[in-house]
């Protein structure tokens, strides 16, 4: 289909609460789908939600497998999540760095939970329901997120630990984002 814009922070539109859907397996979604596909590849990156190329409905894909950005990250398997609800399975977090392609060139190191579980469903209506961790658990709270209006900055715990990649790490940038 496109490659659309990604709202920057900034934009209050990545501010807002997006609503659930209600169609699945029609023509509107799988537009919305691919144009998403076409812009997380585009960017090279590892998720994308719907209110960041302005859709404000429940609509995650993400997806990890051999990516230059991310060379060290386990793989995340391609997934199309729309109305989610994630259950942490434990208090234990584990704080990781992210950027964000809404927040292009800045990182921050965010907490996150550990293990959790997502449920939701794929873009034909079939319910997902996985438990996972690490780099995915990180992936899908992050891409979650951006449907509740929450940016990655708003969770770090301490702005010292957040900047642009250069001047955080001059000598070995992290590539996630």
């Amino acid at each position: 289909m496109a490659i659309k814009t990604v709202l920057r922070m900034g934009d209050p539109r990545l501010l807002e609460v997006a609503a659930p859907v209600a169609a699945f397996d029609a023509p509107e979604l799988h537009g919305l789908l691919l144009d998403m596909r076409d812009t997380m590849a585009a960017l090279s990156g590892a998720g994308l939600a719907a209110p960041q190329i302005g859709v404000g409905l429940q609509v995650v894909i993400f997806g990890v497998a051999s990516n230059p950005r991310y060379p060290d990250a386990d793989l995340v398997p391609d997934t199309v999540l729309i109305n989610p609800v994630l259950t942490p399975l434990s208090d234990e977090m584990d704080e990781g760095w992210e950027g964000c392609l809404s927040i292009p060139g800045l990182r921050g190191l965010v907490p996150r939970y550990s293990q959790l579980r997502y449920q939701g469903f794929d873009q034909f209506g079939n319910p997902i329901d996985r438990t996972v961790s690490g780099f995915h658990a990180r992936v899908v709270q992050h891409e979650c997120d951006h449907l509740q209006g929450i940016l990655y900055p708003m969770r770090i715990r301490d702005m010292s630990q957040f900047g642009f990649v250069e001047e955080l790490f001059p000598d070995n940038p992290p590539v996630a984002e």
